[in-house]
């Protein structure tokens, strides 16, 4: 090491290293200051580009399922179908060209509307613009046409290889169409939210929760990444049973059209558990045709009527103020009630004179009950009052809708003096019979459920449990909201009371003859409220509430008709609709063996319909007859496969076919009602059934065009 140390020269390279590092920094802070004032705008601009992006990943809302397991209302996946003719052109060019004439007329097949010369114009279009996206068809299509489609040739090949590319869309669908419509309930079209029904009771747990995903500016292509995944919805399993619900709907429709009613409504419910087997709410609308509009039966506020005598006179006879023996005068059928006028159906005949407690039900005499609680209660209102409150009468329900309705039944109230201020003497007989109260039917339906259950009042289940992924998570316990409405005495009277009503008196328009059923018939004027009763044409409600069998009550049910003008009778209108929906209920739920119909010499061979090959091949398979493989599927998704049945000796052949495009109209002669109208429901068309069997004749003829909201009559026979 030199001794020697030249201070000079070392000075000096520092100060040129000094001098450097000074200029360095400042031209970086003139760098600084530039792009902070001159640059700002521009170099905000960039970093608006290059930012990252918060967007939310909407998870898949939960089904909604019937008390078996079938899709009411889910996510069915619809799909976009397009070609990126800039890969076909580059890796099969030659394979395009020789099969053109094959995918356009298989794309004729799949979509008859669409004619092959359409199609190849369409195609050709796209080719010639070298299109990135061309749709292979406009719109969107079902998972069976995006199926067939995609085993067209070309269409087949890989998306980089072919070019065939699609995109997925989840949409809410209800596969039987308006069944249940108002009871499942609705979601917004633009924003997915749920507007009425399940939907919007139970929507915290059908609509999951939102994930997240971050969306990066990269050499100017957005680049998507996962954050938080998004949890699904879990489903809800309903008490509705498809089949009931069915035939609850159609009973009613037909009444209706029949007396030309406004609105009809029809609840069954089973004792035991309160489970909602079917709750139909139909409206006749400008069309002449009637459709779940409103959920009448939970927020209908109207006098019920007659069929609110049993819990007058059972408040009485659990009191012990009277027994079925007690008789009282009717006279002629007008009695005068403090001033006012009441009069029985049968006023004009002469009336019924003196009659027994039980009388007083089974042929619904007004002047009967109303002078009965008019003798024990009139000094004492509240008593009465508070004994409808003891009997079930206006419990809430807990009822899982938003604007659904609770029953007002009015309360005896008084002033400073001692004297009441919305009472009078006309009160009490007039409540007495169905009046001066205003009571949803579920409300009249849950009563009746009580007796029917031996006192225990249970409330109105809609919804059984929820589900995620095969496992219940959460479950919804029958609700008992008394164990005993009263006394086991008063129970027993009134339920053989009920059973006469049916048996013999006015209800017996409701009555069986395979099983036994109670009820009460129940006929009321509607108030136009300031109008009152009588302001031009008169409109009434006629309803039958009851249970059957009556010896071993297994369903309760109600039905009440609006309806304009006379006549009006609930035990000649709305008795034979109850009738009709507890005998397809009984029947339905028949247990018989196949082998009790087979003998030495029958082939056991039943007649099958055309229709959904899943639900006949499930059927054959259980009952032991041979059918052609290839038929596996669930119908529960939402997926049938149509086709039409052969018999061969002692085998069924199933036929799968072609589905029809939604333009068209399908042939459904063959067919049981329930698959035809599920299949012309789903291609928006409003059906009318009448008779019973297969379909042998339908109004708009196989082929032909139609258009949403057309009309189509249905002949079984």
């Amino acid at each position: 090491m030199s001794s020697s140390f030249d201070k000079k020269k070392i000075i000096t390279r520092y100060r040129i290293i000094a001098y450097a590092a000074v200029l360095l920094g400042m031209l970086i802070v003139g760098r600084v200051v530039y792009i902070g004032t001159v640059k700002h705008d521009y170099w905000m601009k960039v970093a608006a580009q290059k930012k990252v992006k918060n967007r939310p990943i909407l998870p898949e809302r939960g089904n909604i399922l019937s008390s078996d397991g079938r899709l009411l209302s889910g996510n069915l996946p619809e799909y976009e179908v397009k070609i990126d003719f800039s890969v076909c052109r580059q890796f099969r060019d030659t394979m395009w060209h020789e099969n053109f004439d094959k995918i356009c007329e298989g794309l004729h097949r799949i979509f008859p509307k669409r004619t092959v010369e359409s199609i190849r114009e369409h195609l050709q279009k796209g080719y010639d613009k070298n299109s990135k996206s061309w749709p292979i068809v406009k719109g969107r299509v079902t998972f069976d046409e995006f199926t067939a489609v995609k085993q067209l040739p070309v269409f087949n090949q890989p998306a980089y290889r072919g070019g065939f590319n699609f995109t997925v869309f989840s949409t809410r669908k209800k596969p039987f169409g308006s069944l249940a419509a108002r009871t499942i309930g609705d979601l917004v079209t633009w924003n997915g939210q749920p507007k009425n029904g399940l939907e919007q009771w139970f929507d915290s747990y059908l609509r999951g929760t939102p994930g997240m995903k971050s969306i990066h500016k990269v050499l100017n292509k957005n680049i998507a990444q996962v954050e938080k995944e998004p949890v699904n919805g879990s489903d809800i399993v309903t008490t509705i049973d498809v089949g009931m619900q069915d035939l609850s709907e159609r009973a009613l429709v037909e009444k209706l059209k029949e007396i030309n009613g406004n609105v009809g409504v029809a609840i069954v419910m089973e004792v035991k558990t309160g489970d909602v087997k079917a709750m139909v709410n139909m409206t006749k609308c400008a069309d002449g045709n009637y459709y779940e509009i409103k959920n009448d039966a939970v927020s209908d506020l109207l006098e019920p009527g007659s069929v609110f005598k049993p819990a007058s006179l059972l408040v009485a006879l659990d009191d012990g103020v009277v027994d079925t023996t007690y008789t009282v005068d009717t006279g002629c059928g007008v009695w005068d009630m403090y001033g006012a006028k009441m009069k029985d159906h049968n006023w004009a005949r002469g009336g019924y004179q003196r009659i027994s407690l039980p009388k007083c039900l089974e042929v619904s005499s007004n002047i009967g009950v109303s002078r009965i609680i008019d003798r024990f209660y009139s000094k004492n209102p509240e008593k009465f009052v508070q004994g409808l409150k003891r009997v079930g009468m206006g419990i809430d329900l807990g009822l899982p809708f938003k604007g659904a309705a609770k029953a007002q039944i009015r309360e005896p109230q008084k002033n400073k003096r001692g004297q009441y201020t919305n009472w009078y003497g006309t009160t009490l007989p007039w409540m007495s019979i169905g009046y001066e109260t205003q009571i949803p039917p579920i409300y009249t339906l849950a009563f009746y459920n009580a007796i029917a259950n031996n006192g225990k009042m249970v409330a109105p289940r809609f919804v059984k449990c929820v589900m995620k992924d095969g496992e219940v998570q959460k479950e919804f316990p029958t609700v008992v909201l008394r164990e005993k409405i009263c006394s086991d005495k008063a129970l027993k009277e009134m339920q053989a009371i009920l059973f006469h009503v049916v048996d013999y008196g006015l209800g017996k328009r409701a009555k069986s003859q395979s099983f036994k059923s109670a009820g009460k018939t129940g006929t009321a004027q509607i108030s136009k409220g300031k109008g009152g009763y009588k302001n031009g044409m008169m409109n009434y409600l006629v309803s039958f509430a009851g249970y059957f069998p009556a010896d071993a009550p297994r369903y309760s049910c109600i039905v009440c008709i609006q309806k304009p003008g006379a006549p009006a009778s609930g035990g000649l209108q709305s008795g034979p609709v109850f009738r009709q929906i507890s005998e397809g209920i009984m029947a339905q739920s028949l247990k018989l063996l196949a082998s009790d119909a087979r003998d030495s010499l029958s082939v056991f061979m039943p007649d099958v319909k055309n229709g959904n090959l899943l639900a006949a091949d499930y059927v054959l398979t259980h009952l032991g007859v041979k059918t052609n493989d290839g038929w596996n599927g669930s119908y529960v998704d939402g997926n049938p496969i149509w086709g039409r049945i052969e018999r061969n000796g002692n085998s069924v052949t199933l036929i799968k076919m072609p589905v029809c495009d939604k333009g068209i109209m399908p042939d459904v002669t063959g067919m049981g009602a329930r698959d035809a109208v599920y299949m012309l429901e789903a291609k928006g068309l409003k059906v009318t059934v009448l008779g019973r069997g297969k379909v042998r004749e339908q109004s708009v003829v196989a082929g032909n065009n139609i258009r949403k909201g057309q009309k189509c009559v249905l002949h079984l026979r």
